[in-house]
This record gives structure tokens, sequence and C-alpha cells, in this order.
């Protein structure tokens, strides 16, 4: 398998179809604001508050707020618009998914003795709810006129066997006759041996990640709310890219063009747990405090690589790696919740929540490989970030007005954090909600931003290209319930 160690490739969601690296660890740790339409419109900061089931995923002390049963469902669309820089050219492209925020029931059961001191209810309670969104189309394209994706194989082939080569790369190049052995040195030379090369690529990620949430909670006296959960987490996140590089200029001797067509397919199943409680000093205040287990993750790969390649005199080759298949584990990391909200009677409500993780306790491991390198660049780049959330709601009737921002810091320690795309997310959200006896109506929406580095390859001259990626996402979602 192969293993990622530079930093710069770190920082990309780079070369690797065959490998399982830092960049999986961070992809599949971080989440963002996806739920129901309440709780997505306000930020996500329901820490302190509850009784809302995308709540329950942040604090599962939530679950005890409730007061009636419930059942709901989130239907949402995502868009996401990413605007590519790549060699002083920009390009957009979109894509769009239709999608279930979240699913689920409560079920609340209610104390005889209401009226004395103790505790008031114990609740029940099954919902899923989408964590991240993995819906994006990328392309870029420039003209590199210092060098080439070969130039990378020449440097990583070095004078191994052909035998030794990676199949899924190297080997490749060498069976389509774009990188050759000398043969005096043994050294491989490059069929693009000075650039001017029109490259693009072409990006296609589609997925998501989602968690099942047995919970339970309880009330005591008003004052005191816990809960706690056993979370079945699954992913899906598979990825379709088109690279190419071509002598559109006519400038290379015997060479026309070649492209690179990667396919890989990840898919995951983990558990968790978390544990939170709510505290109501008085009729105003709302302090919550939750903690998050890592979630264990079962992960299993497969991958696929073509080659093709056109020259001047008419030849043509082609050469298309073994599907490889590969089991691995993933444990992201542990996370704490702190909650502060005041609720103004029925007039409405401020809150928000504080999250600490540390991106750097994410491991890859597995029976076949430790994981060495992979793990020490997690260790290595990544460090401890805060999330910040905040929302408000006001209430005018039946009707309910809602705001919320949410700030997700960079995973990156001080000492790695690259000047742009380091990955940190804003994400602004306004809502309202509608009440009828015991039926309810919300709409959300939420605007995120997020800026990553791509970069194709990496050079020892320290002249490698990248592209900055800025990406726009917008989800609308809808929640239809009813209390019973």
């Amino acid at each position: 398998m192969k293993r990622i160690t530079s930093l710069i490739l770190i920082l990309a969601l780079a070369k690797g179809a065959s490998a399982q690296t830092a960049v999986d660890a961070l992809r599949f740790s971080q989440s963002s604001l996806a739920g129901s339409a309440r709780y997505i419109s306000m930020g996500g900061a329901f820490g302190a508050l509850g009784a809302d089931m995308s709540a329950i995923s942040t604090n599962p002390a939530g679950i005890g707020v409730y007061r009636r049963s419930e059942i709901s469902f989130s239907p949402a669309y995502y868009a996401a618009n990413t605007t590519s820089y790549y060699l002083g050219n920009a390009t957009d492209d979109t894509r769009y998914n239709f999608n279930i925020g979240h699913l689920g029931m409560v079920f609340t059961g209610r104390s005889r003795q209401q009226d004395k001191p103790g505790w008031k209810n114990w609740n029940f309670g099954i919902v899923y709810n989408r964590l991240d969104n993995y819906q994006t189309e990328t392309f870029y394209q420039g003209f590199n006129t210092e060098n080439s994706l070969l130039d990378y194989y020449v440097q990583t082939a070095g004078n191994k066997d052909p035998d030794a080569l990676d199949q899924f790369y190297e080997y490749q190049a060498y069976q389509t006759y774009l990188i050759n052995p000398d043969s005096l040195t043994g050294y491989y030379t490059s069929a693009i041996p000075e650039g001017d090369v029109m490259q693009r690529r072409t990006a296609t990620t589609r997925g998501s990640r989602g968690e099942t949430a047995f919970s339970f909670g309880g009330n005591y006296d008003n004052k005191f709310f816990i809960g706690g959960n056993i979370g079945f987490t699954s992913l899906h996140y598979e990825s379709e890219s088109y690279y190419e590089e071509t002598d559109t200029r006519d400038t290379i001797f015997d060479f026309r063009s070649f492209n690179m067509t990667e396919w890989v397919s990840t898919h995951g199943y983990g558990i968790n747990a978390k544990f939170g409680l709510i505290y109501r000093p008085d009729d105003m205040v709302r302090i919550g405090v939750a903690i998050h287990t890592p979630t264990w993750y079962g992960m299993h790969d497969e991958y696929s690589n073509t080659t093709r390649s056109n020259f001047d005199n008419g030849d043509n080759y082609a050469y298309t790696s073994d599907l490889g298949v590969y089991d691995y584990e993933l444990t992201t990391p542990f996370r704490a919740v702190g909650s502060l909200a005041f609720v103004i009677g029925k007039a409405g409500l401020i809150s928000g929540d504080y999250e600490f993780i540390d991106y750097s306790d994410a491991q890859l491991d597995s029976h076949y490989d430790p994981y060495f390198d992979a793990n020490n660049s997690i260790n290595r780049s990544y460090g401890a970030t805060q999330n910040l959330r905040f929302g408000t709601e006001w209430n005018y009737g039946n009707m309910a007005f809602r705001g919320g921002y949410a700030n997700y810091g960079s995973p990156f320690k001080s000492g790695t954090k690259p000047a742009e795309g380091d990955h940190s997310r804003q994400s602004y959200s306004f809502g309202l909600g509608f009440r009828e006896g015991g039926y309810f109506l919300d709409l959300g929406y939420v605007y995120s931003e997020t800026k990553y580095l791509y970069v194709p390859y990496t050079l020892d001259a320290g002249n490698s290209p990248s592209a900055l990626n800025k990406m726009r996402s917008h989800n609308v979602t809808m929640t239809l319930g009813v209390k019973f």
C-alpha cells in the first residue's frame, strides 16, 4: 500500500486511490451542519436546549427535555459549487443531491407523581441523523510550463526494476511508454521532459456519513436532564477522477497526450457512545455538557486505475490495474461539548455551543499494516481545534424565526497550517417554523464555505503545482413532525 508522508500531500486530496492516508482520516472525522430544519437554522447550537432529534447527536441529554412523544423526518436538498484556481485559471463546477437530513421517533414515559420532587419522565428514542455530505464536483485546468505528473513518476521510480513499481501509477506509466528506463543508468526518463503541457482534472465525489442512535434519558425535577446513546454510524464515499496532460502547442517530440482514470469506493461501519447533562438553574438559564467517545470503524476499500497514452506516430497504449481490495480500521477523535442558553420566557432564546476536538488522535490500523507513516503524518500535521456554534429563535404567535452561525476551526497545527486552504469552515443559517396543535413544519437553510488545497503531485525541487478550491454549499431542509 502506498504511504503519503509529505505534508503537502496531506493538504491535498491527492494521488492515492490505492492508499489510506491522513486525508482519509480527516475526511471521515469532520462533520457538517446537517439534520433537522430547526437544528440547522440555529447553527446547530442545541447542546443546552434539547427537545430536537438532531440535538440528540450533540448532547443526548436533550432527549430528557421532551415532554411529549414525537415522530418527525427531514427531506433535504444539497448543492455544492466549487471554484478551482490553478496556474492562473479559475473554473467552476456544481453537484446537487436530495437526501434525508434526519428521521426518528421519541417516546415519552411520564411519572404519575408530576406534582412531587423527583423524576418527571424517562424517554427513549431511535433517530437517524446525517452527519456529513460528500457530494462534490471539481474541475481545474492550466498550462504548466515547468513540469509534468510524469516527473513525479520518474522521481518515485528511481532505478527500480519495473516489477517493483506501484501497479496503480508508475507501473502503468511504464506499460504505456510514458516513462522508460535508460539502458545505461537504469533510471527512468519521461516522455514529457520539460513540461509545456495543458493539465486538466475533473473529479466527482459521492456519498455521505450518517448515524442511527438509540438514546435514553430522563428529567429530574425539571432541573437536571441526563441522557446517553449508542450510535451506529455508516459511511459511503466514492470518487471518480479523470486527469490528462496534452501537448496542445505541439512542442514535445513524439508525444500527444496521456490520461489517467481513478476510481475508489469506501464503505465503513462504526460504533460510538455519547453521554450528556443539561442543568436548568432557573427559568432563564440552561447549561449543557456532553462527551463523545471515538467512533471505531471497520472500513472496506475498492479501487482501480487506468492509464492511456497517445503518441504522434499513431501509437496508443492502455493499461488497467487489477481491482484493489483492502480492509482496515479507523478511529476518529474524542469530542467534548459545552453549551449555554438563555430562554426569554415564551418570546425567544439565544444559545451557544463550544466543541473541542483533537484531530491528531485519529488513527488508522489493519491486521496487515500498522500505518506508521500515515499515523505519524496525522500526529505531526493535525491538532486540537475548537468549533463554535451560535443560534437564536424568536416566536410570534404560531410562528418562529431563527438564525445561526457556526465556525469550524482548521484541523491543522499552527506550524503546518497553509496560508490558504486550511479546511476551516464558516456556516450561516436562518429558518422559520410553524406550530399548530400537535403538528409542526420547519424550514431551514445553511450556506457554508471552505477552502482546501489539491496537489496533483509533489516534486523534490519544490515547484509542485496546486489547485486552491473554494467550495460553497447550500443545504435546504424541511422538517415535518407530529407530537402525541
